[in-house]
């Protein structure tokens, strides 16, 4: 029987860190999305709202109308911008998420080469020690034959 690998339970730590920030990665990814979609609904929003504007413009508008339009398009504008910072700050969450799950994908892949190792080795001696019980058990009946 070969000796248990020593450092199983530091791979199996590692593993379960890897899975942690695999599940952190993913979350980050939906809310960096989720953030890009509303940025890109109030972009579109703001569009469609210009338009109208302008459309309204043409026939011309009293001063009142014009300055709701101006400050509705105004606040728009401060949204938009926020969400464009909340989009830069989810994308910059991301990589750091991205490069916490490549350091715990290292980990897990040098235990686990570790781990491949240490069972080849146990596999090579285990295949020696066959082959010696082998060569003493032909050696036995080569001497018992010649008597």
């Amino acid at each position: 029987m070969g000796k248990e690998f020593s450092l199983q339970a530091l791979l199996d730590l590692s593993q379960l860190r890897l899975d942690e920030a695999t599940r952190r990665l993913g979350e980050l990814i939906a809310g960096e999305q989720e953030a890009s979609k509303r940025l890109a609904l109030l972009v579109e929003y703001r569009q469609e709202y210009r338009s109208r504007f302008l459309d309204a413009a043409k026939d011309g508008l009293p001063p009142l109308r014009w300055q709701n339009f101006q400050a509705f398009l105004g606040k728009l504008e401060v949204a938009i911008v926020q969400a464009e910072q909340v989009v830069e700050q989810t994308r910059a969450r991301t990589q750091l998420g991205q490069r916490e799950w490549l350091d715990k994908r290292g980990d897990v892949k040098t235990y686990d080469t570790l781990s491949e190792r240490h069972a080849a080795k146990e596999r090579y001696e285990g295949e020696r020690r066959e082959q010696k019980v082998q060569d003493e058990h032909a050696a036995r009946l080569h001497q018992d034959s010649s008597k």
